[in-house]
């Protein structure tokens, strides 16, 4: 397979990335990696059995995703190397927990994805988790954990993670018991295994869900990045479980979490159906102008004006707690009602698209390949050893 052919050409050359690396802080030197041969990224493109595709939904259509070739079955694991470790700091405790690589990838499956979905989805959840504190091992990167002696914390402003103790203790009673073997099997499946744009590990973000696109990087960063590009998901529309969300605040609250002054508060906002901007709506009994000035090219809200103080659409959601700037706002009453569509920033891989391309028979490779654009594998490895 062209692809695969592709991929151990690069696992052979090294020495790109060796030379991206020089310049940064000391990593953890490794023995050389046997066990991360081929044959375990063409696990990574073997792909399971096609589920029945369900419904069409409704817009956006499905992209064509081409099917990857089978490749043949890899043989036996070769000898294990040593791993990597990695420090997380437990939130909860503020305890500090080392373990190998694939162990915490583990954990963070376990935390990040329902055991439920389907295997070529936590795979590439899997793979996901591996990059991110690959791109962290690999740059010395201790932002954001409230002890230097970690690498990591087990939170959403990471990687949420399930400690060792809390496995071995919670999911290995009958009722978990094969949603942890299942994680186990993706993490075992796809080891090693990272995506690199130009030789280097991608900022992995992923989110739960969309309202069928995802989002360019530079709309909710201001950081346009070439992989994190917005793409169409329309895979979770049908499947995700309270897709749309709905709060109700009072005025007082509204208009003290929005900061406006002098009692301006929207009588209705809402975004035609069509989700075009430049569509204004009655606020109040004075006229006052709600506009939506533009949107994004995940069809979220860009910028919007309210009551004549310019918001963006991350600020609104952020400012409220909501939980995506794709929503309509609309008045009832003395209240505000808002409905968001999708979980999460937009960034990325859709956990839940994912589940929804494996359910129609996509590999684990094909989901990552369309969340993330323009990507390439390799193996930690040959990134942390040098």
């Amino acid at each position: 397979m062209k692809e695969f052919r592709m991929l151990r050409h690069i696992l052979k050359r090294p020495r790109s990335v060796a030379r991206a690396r020089r310049g940064g802080p000391p990593l953890r030197r490794l023995a050389p990696a046997a066990w991360l041969a081929a044959p375990l990224l063409a696990a990574l493109l073997l792909p399971l059995a096609v589920v029945p595709q369900r419904g069409s939904g409704p817009q956006p259509a499905a992209p064509a995703v081409p099917q990857a070739t089978a490749v043949p079955a890899p043989p036996a694991a070769a000898a294990e190397a040593p791993q990597p470790e990695v420090t997380v700091y437990l939130s909860q405790s503020g305890q500090i927990e080392t373990l190998p690589l694939e162990e915490y990838v583990s954990g963070v499956l376990a935390a990040e994805m329902p055991a439920e979905f389907e295997l070529e989805a936590l795979k590439a959840q899997a793979v996901a988790a591996r990059t991110f504190i690959a791109r962290r091992l690999l740059a010395g990167d201790h932002s954001g954990v409230p002890v230097p002696e970690a690498d990591v914390s087990d939170t959403v402003s990471h990687q949420a993670y399930v400690s060792k103790a809390t496995l071995e203790r919670e999911w290995t009673s009958a009722g978990k018991r094969a949603g942890l073997a299942k994680i186990r099997r993706a993490v075992l499946e796809t080891r090693g295994v990272i995506m690199t744009y130009k030789g280097q590990p991608i900022t992995a973000s992923f989110f739960a869900s969309s309202g069928g696109y995802t989002e360019n990087s530079e709309d909710y960063w201001n950081a346009a990045v070439p992989y994190l590009r917005s793409v169409a998901s329309p895979w979770e529309l049908e499947i995700t479980p309270n897709l749309a969300a709905t709060y109700t605040f009072s005025i007082t609250e509204l208009r003290r979490k929005l900061g406006l002054t002098a009692g301006e508060l929207p009588a209705a906002a809402r975004l035609s159906a069509s989700g075009k901007p430049g569509q204004a709506t009655s606020l109040s009994s004075a006229g006052l102008p709600a506009e939506v000035l533009s949107l994004t090219a995940g069809h979220r809200i860009k910028e919007i004006s309210i009551g004549g103080t310019v918001f963006t659409g991350r600020e609104v959601r952020e400012k409220l707690g909501l939980r995506s700037s794709q929503f309509t706002w609309k008045r009832k009453g003395s209240k505000v009602v808002i409905t968001t569509y999708g979980n999460g920033h937009g960034v990325g891989m859709s956990q839940w698209g994912a589940n929804g391309m494996a359910k129609e028979g996509k590999t684990a490779t094909q989901i990552l390949k369309h969340y993330y654009s323009g990507i390439s594998f390799s193996e930690v490895s040959t990134l942390l050893q040098k």
